[in-house]
């Protein structure tokens, strides 16, 4: 795509309610804007404006959303504390140049009788799909909705969220969705720990601790990079250097085809080790792609 003609900075449109956002978004078409969405759920960091950045720099209009998705937690997990600042998060989104955010309220979306989903069969049953049932339901079933409110040209998502971005690959290509999905590197702190909005929980001992998931990656790739090609042998040993830390508690470590998510014997070209790890309260994920020299 060309880049787009220099802006003029404006102020930010929030817009809560969904019809509103509709027929803007509707409007923009018309007018023939190129419209690229970043869905989050807010409590911004770097990870979340790069993102804006990017599109800010492929799109004539950028939409951010903001929605803590009820649909994704279990009713054991962080719904209810999960961080939220939304103040700050408007401040950051405009320094970027975000022309609207959206956040819309639970009611909103989910009304009562609320009763049709979206999912997607194989790529969410393992990884985190293994251990969070019904967590990618909720994932494509809100983006859909928001894709749908938004009318996107292009989407932007991390690929921290490795299994998620390929989810929402998969629906947008069996739903017929003209979308243009565009997932983005990892953004990391400068000590190499994955930027999460969960990182908040961690107290500064467990802050420490959580480096051992992006040591365990690292030390995965050189072994690939000096001959090792078992896929077994190479998730034991990332396993054991994560199982050393003692406030680490491993969800799963596999080592997976990077489009199928399958597990695989011999790591070749297009390989996948992912990992989840709970420390404290926050349960971390992280991931790196391999592709072996044959």
């Amino acid at each position: 795509m060309s880049p787009m003609n220099p802006r003029i900075p404006c102020p930010m449109n929030i817009i809560t309610d969904i019809a509103a956002m509709q027929q803007t978004a509707s409007r923009l078409r018309r007018e023939g804007k190129t419209i690229g969405v970043v869905p989050t759920m807010g409590y911004f960091h770097e990870g979340h404006l790069s993102l804006m950045r990017r599109a800010r720099a492929e799109c004539e209009v950028v939409i951010v959303t903001l929605f803590v998705n009820p649909a994704q937690f279990a009713p054991h997990e962080d719904f209810a504390s999960y961080p939220r600042d939304f103040e700050r998060d408007c401040q950051l989104a405009e320094a970027e140049g975000v022309d609207i955010l959206f956040a819309p309220t639970a009611e909103a979306m989910y009304p009562d009788g609320y009763e049709t989903f979206v999912t997607v069969e194989n790529l969410t049953q393992p990884l985190c799909g293994a251990s969070r049932p019904g967590h990618f339901r909720g994932v494509t079933t809100v983006v859909a909705k928001l894709f749908n409110i938004t009318q996107p040209h292009r989407a932007y998502f991390g690929l921290k969220d490795y299994q998620q971005c390929k989810v929402i690959q998969k629906m947008v290509r069996d739903l017929n969705f003209d979308i243009t999905i565009v997932p983005c590197p990892i953004v990391r702190e400068p000590d190499g720990l994955a930027m999460s909005s969960r990182n908040a929980y961690l107290s500064p001992a467990e802050r420490q601790a959580a480096l051992a998931l992006h040591r365990a990656l690292r030390h995965a790739e050189q072994m690939v990079k000096a001959g090792e090609r078992d896929a077994r042998v190479v998730r034991d040993a990332v396993q054991a250097m994560i199982a050393a830390e003692p406030l680490a508690w491993i969800d799963y470590v596999e080592v997976v085809d990077a489009e199928t998510l399958q597990p695989v014997e011999q790591i070749q070209q297009n390989t996948l080790v992912a990992l989840a790890v709970k420390i404290g309260r926050a349960r971390l994920i992280d991931n790196t792609v391999i592709d072996a020299v044959r």
